[in-house]
């Protein structure tokens, strides 16, 4: 999606993600925004168009599921990218997110090995 927006919006617990996900948008020119709640993430989204939008499925401050088919039930966010991620070994999870309209699901190490090459690419739309 074409965008003019150098903002990630991500829903994650994991600290561990959260470092990744800050140096990996840093190192792209991106700037990663970390919230809380459906609500939040809602209304960054909407302000913001971000260039896309991270979730981790095992994220218990929302549901995430219902926050992606939530932020795709939006006119005006049907395009961002959302990118999930979740444990290879939650293959139902992985499909609801999928049947959500999540863009990628990924499995968590995927995710962490992958991220720098998923946000080179999101770039090129800048």
């Amino acid at each position: 999606m074409p965008t003019s927006s150098k903002k990630i919006l991500a829903v994650v617990n994991d600290l561990l993600f959260t470092v990744k996900i800050s140096d990996a948008a840093k190192r792209n020119g991106f700037e990663a925004v970390f919230l809380k709640s459906e609500k939040e993430v809602l209304e960054h989204a909407q302000a913001e168009k971000p260039l896309m939008v991270i979730v981790d499925l095992n994220a218990n401050s929302v549901k995430p599921v219902e926050l992606i088919e939530r932020l795709k039930s939006h006119e005006e966010l049907k395009r961002v990218t959302i990118i999930s991620f979740v444990s290879h070994v939650q293959g139902e999870l992985k499909q609801r997110a999928h049947d959500a309209g999540a863009n990628m699901v990924l499995a968590r190490s995927a995710f962490s090995t992958n991220l720098p090459q998923i946000l080179k690419r999101h770039a090129g739309g800048i």
